[in-house]
């Protein structure tokens, strides 16, 4: 699996990055203008990312711009349903705004910071990119 991370906050970051490199190949942006230019240029590449973790609160482009330009690009390039990109939006809010937000924009799943990798394991799972939920 090919799994951009997209996280502004060092700790955050580094914490997903150790966590999703049991399943797959992980790439890292900080920002929601990088995490647009590499999902660009994994597509022209012809080597889709299969998971994107999108933080909301990013500098420069918040996640659910960033969400929004991906679902963009899919669309000119007339990538459409299980053939999308999943994504998971990451927040340090609690703020159900913010969900509805992302949900409205195309997300998969939403998970809270602390991150609970049972749980996001769990949505992994859910959402269709891995067979069995086992903790690493």
């Amino acid at each position: 699996m090919r799994i951009l991370i997209a996280e502004d906050d060092y700790a955050s970051r580094k914490f997903l990055y150790k966590f999703l490199s049991c399943y797959g190949e992980c790439d890292i942006t900080i920002d929601g203008i990088e995490a647009v230019d590499a999902f660009m240029i994994a597509l022209d590449e012809g080597k889709p990312y299969d998971l994107v973790c999108l933080d909301i609160m990013m500098p420069k482009l918040d996640g659910t711009k960033a969400l929004k330009a991906i679902r963009d690009v899919e669309k000119q390039k007339g990538i459409e349903g299980d053939n999308r990109v999943k994504v998971i939006m990451t927040t340090a809010l609690n703020d159900t705004t913010n969900v509805y937000t992302a949900f409205e924009s195309g997300c998969e799943a939403y998970a809270a910071k602390p991150i609970d990798t049972e749980k996001f394991a769990e949505v992994l799972k859910k959402i269709g990119l891995i067979s069995s939920v086992e903790v690493k």
